[in-house]
């Protein structure tokens, strides 16, 4: 625990009392859509959580209902329906086991079997299309889930779906299969190191470990017939963002990466100002129960910097205009030190969940990749750059705010030269 969340934790407890889960993560409901959440599940979760200790039991309530239904269609035989059921039960299985911050209590293995159940039967009700994966790595494990389109399938252009801090691979089954499968797509929803059954079996982040994580999931990938090897890209939103651009600048096997609301900044914005429960989550995901080493050995070593510089592939940036993560400055930074193709997207009053847009970008997203590992997002030098309206409208030309009155903050342009000189 952190010296702030310790001191803050009645505070949270307030805002969640008063505001729901939109204190935490405003407008956050559409992008729980896309995550497989039914919004009639999330709001029977949020009626009976009145602080952040009761958020287990809510989920488990409600998954545990979920689950029962789907065992009753199953015994009928509405496959489709109980498949449908079995993934709504496992999102929320997966929200309590989360809610569990000590990798040891027997709750959070409990909560983690229950949502293996889910999946397991929803495998089966879909064809076997949907399949565990457990990868040697490191001296560890990490896991994640295969999604195959239907029939039969060669050679096909694929995406890792990345999944934020405070996500598990699950989260991803809804979205591979109506924004990728469906589209003939190969898809795996992965856990990095310090995410989920990873972190579980006690393989915690560290620096550099997680693209490295990456490049064993391209590594399977790469062997399978269902893939072409050489259209591999990946989707990544909230840390998987940043993830994913490190191991693109790092593994020339990501042939593009699109990025939705990635932590890109200086990381005091997350760990210092943001909300406690991010900084909390982060060290227990790489193993710190001392805050000062922390900060020392692993926060201030973590912002990108020139390391985006090295990125070849094809980049897609996407973020709210009021991200409380990352400031839009210090996005805007980092996307000046890209020289690779790429395309930011600003969105006009949005904070980091990008809820507003979410099924917008779920799919706008997906559409990138599928261009993009078609080869058609890779001419030299292009930059494409958006601001997105809430009224509808998009500027093209530039992601910057109209009342910014065409200014451009100083950290902008620095980053710009910065980019320009070590390009020269």
């Amino acid at each position: 625990m952190t010296a702030r969340s310790t001191g803050q934790n009645w505070a949270l407890d307030i805002a969640i009392a008063q505001g729901g889960f939109d204190a935490l993560h405003p407008a956050a409901k559409g992008t729980m859509e896309q995550l497989g959440h039914d919004h009639t599940d999330f709001d029977k979760v949020f009626t009976q959580v009145r602080s952040g200790a009761m958020l287990p039991k809510a989920w488990a309530t409600v998954a545990a209902q979920a689950e029962e239904r789907a065992t009753h269609h199953e015994a009928e035989g509405f496959a489709q329906t109980a498949a449908d059921l079995y993934l709504r039960g496992a999102v929320m299985w997966g929200r309590a086991q989360y809610s569990v911050f000590d990798a040891g209590d027997p709750r959070k293995t409990a909560f983690r079997d229950r949502c293996n159940h889910c999946v397991a039967r929803l495998s089966e009700l879909r064809g076997n299309r949907v399949r565990r994966v457990v990868l040697d790595f490191e001296g560890k494990h990490i896991y994640a889930l295969l999604h195959l389109p239907a029939g039969e399938v060669r050679g096909a252009p694929t995406v890792i779906l990345g999944p934020g801090m405070d996500m598990i691979k699950e989260d991803y089954i809804y979205a591979a299969e109506r924004y990728y499968t469906s589209r003939g797509v190969v898809a795996l929803s992965i856990e990095g190191p310090g995410q989920g059954e990873s972190r579980a079996g006690g393989l915690a982040v560290d620096l550099t470990n997680y693209e490295r994580a990456i490049g064993r999931y391209i590594d399977y990938l790469a062997e399978l017939p269902e893939v072409d090897a050489r259209r591999i890209g990946m989707f990544g939103i909230s840390m998987s963002g940043y993830w994913g651009m490190r191991a693109a600048a790092t593994d020339s096997r990501l042939a593009a990466v699109a990025t939705f609301e990635a932590v890109s900044g200086d990381f005091e914005t997350i760990f210092e100002r943001a909300q406690p429960s991010f900084k909390n989550n982060y060290m227990y995901m790489s193993g710190y129960t001392d805050e000062d080493l922390f900060d020392a050995e692993l926060a201030q070593r973590m912002p990108l910097g020139a390391l985006v510089s090295d990125i070849t592939c094809p980049l897609l940036m996407g973020i709210g205009e009021f991200d409380e993560l990352t400031q839009l400055e210090q996005a805007l930074a980092t996307y000046e030190r890209v020289r690779a193709p790429k395309e930011m997207r600003v969105y006009e009053n949005e904070f980091h969940p990008l809820g507003g847009t979410a099924g917008e970008v779920f799919r706008f997203g997906a559409e990138w990749l599928e261009r993009a590992l078609a080869g058609e997002l890779s001419t030299p030098g292009r930059d494409e750059r958006y601001y997105v309206h809430n009224d509808g409208r998009t500027t093209k030309g530039s992601a910057h705010p109209a009342w910014w009155l065409g200014t451009t903050p100083r950290q902008i342009t620095d980053a710009a030269a910065s980019g320009s000189s070590h390009s020269s």
